[in-house]
Formats: C-alpha cells, sequence, structure tokens
C-alpha cells in the first residue's frame, strides 16, 4: 500500500519503519524538512516533503503521527486530501494529574472522533494507541507463538480491512473493538495502562488469562 506518515517523531519512525520493512510504500511528511527527510533516510521510506505531500500520497492509509492536541486541526487543514482515505489515529489525549495519568478530552469525547468531524469524508479508524512505541521496532515472531493483539475502531469495512493488513505484516494480531463511537475507551485504557507502567507496574497482571485459553 501507499502510505502517508505525517509526523516524524517516535511513533512515526516505529509505526513507518514497521510498514516500510513490510514491503509498503512509505512517505514522511513532516513541517521540519530536515527531520522529515533524515526520518525517511533512517527508515527506508520512498520519499519525504511536506504533510500536504504526505497526505497527498496515501492513496490506501494515511497515518497521523502528531500529538493528540495538532491531530484534529491538521486532518481539518488536510481534509479535502483525505477525503476517502483510511486514516489511523495513533495518538492518546493524556496528561499528567494529581492522581495519575488522565485523559485532556471531555466526556464522551475521542481524538479519533473529533478527527472524524475535522475531516468528515475521511475513513477514521483509532489503532496502535496502546503499546509502546518500541514494540513496533520488533520482527514478527519476536513475541512467541501467540502473537500480541492490535485493539482498533472503525467505521468503514474498507478501514477496517487496511488496517487489519497492516497489523497482521507486522506479525501481531488485529482485534476489533467496535465502531469509532468506542474509540474514547481505547483512549482510556491507554490512561489506565501507561498510568500503571509509569507506577512502576505491569497493566498484563491486570488481565490473566487461565491456562489454556489461549
Amino acid at each position: 500500500m501507499r502510505i502517508g506518515v505525517l509526523g516524524t517523531g517516535g511513533m512515526a519512525a516505529a509505526l513507518g519503519g514497521a510498514w516500510a520493512r513490510a514491503g509498503h510504500e512509505v512517505f514522511i511528511g513532516g513541517r521540519d524538512a530536515a527531520a522529515a527527510e533524515a526520518l525517511a533516510e533512517r527508515i527506508g521510506a520512498a520519499g519525504h516533503g511536506t504533510p500536504a505531500q504526505a497526505a497527498g500520497y496515501g492513496e490506501e492509509v494515511v497515518l497521523l503521527a502528531v500529538p493528540a492536541g495538532v491531530a484534529p486541526t491538521l486532518a481539518r487543514e488536510h481534509a479535502a486530501a483525505l477525503a476517502g482515505r483510511t486514516v489511523v489515529d495513533c495518538t492518546n489525549p493524556l496528561a499528567p494529574g494529581p492522581g495519575g495519568v488522565m485523559l485532556t478530552t471531555g466526556a464522551g469525547e475521542s481524538v479519533a472522533g473529533l478527527i472524524g468531524a475535522a475531516a468528515p469524508g475521511a475513513h477514521v479508524v483509532k489503532a496502535f494507541n496502546l503499546a509502546h512505541a518500541s514494540m513496533w521496532h520488533h520482527p514478527p515472531g519476536t513475541f512467541g507463538p501467540v502473537p500480541p493483539a492490535v485493539p482498533f475502531c472503525a467505521d468503514d469495512p474498507g478501514a477496517a480491512g487496511h488496517v487489519t493488513e497492516l497489523i497482521t505484516g507486522m506479525g501481531w494480531s488485529p482485534m476489533p473493538a467496535g465502531g469509532l463511537d468506542r474509540a474514547a475507551y481505547l483512549e482510556a485504557t491507554a490512561a489506565f495502562v501507561i498510568g500503571v507502567w509509569w507506577a512502576g507496574g505491569s497493566p498484563a497482571l491486570a488481565f490473566p488469562e487461565a491456562p489454556g485459553t489461549i
């Protein structure tokens, strides 16, 4: 697939690199031209340029790998180019609070929903927001015979298919988690998981599986 990546940070490098290694054509777009060029060279991307060029390049998929507070604005700026495209939102709207990590969105809101409202012609998918960026650098098979899951929320079947292909190509397992109206639950789960990590705990211990169930 042709994939446009908007952003030059850790998630852009991790996911863009994984997809480039899987054989997809990845284009890095960033407001900092030098950063976009350096990242594209590092991950073996097909090209680099501006966010507008990346949005136009991603004929099948566009990844918004930018801070959560910026993502809806960026989607609005490039709404025309994103129309009809699968737009992947991997962001988490989080901030430290007095009792731990908190969501910065309003009650019932999700960044994915705000992106969808900003670019109504796009097919938004919430995905890749629960695992740390470092996890996407591991090759398939790293985690043993049972691949870890990537929960995602999507309304459009075609967009869900694109994301499923990306997930399986990385050696992970797709986990459909409902429509985009459930994206707020994934973002809230990220607040819980990251809060546990920051406190020095292991979120996996909160979700035990009985022997022989997987």
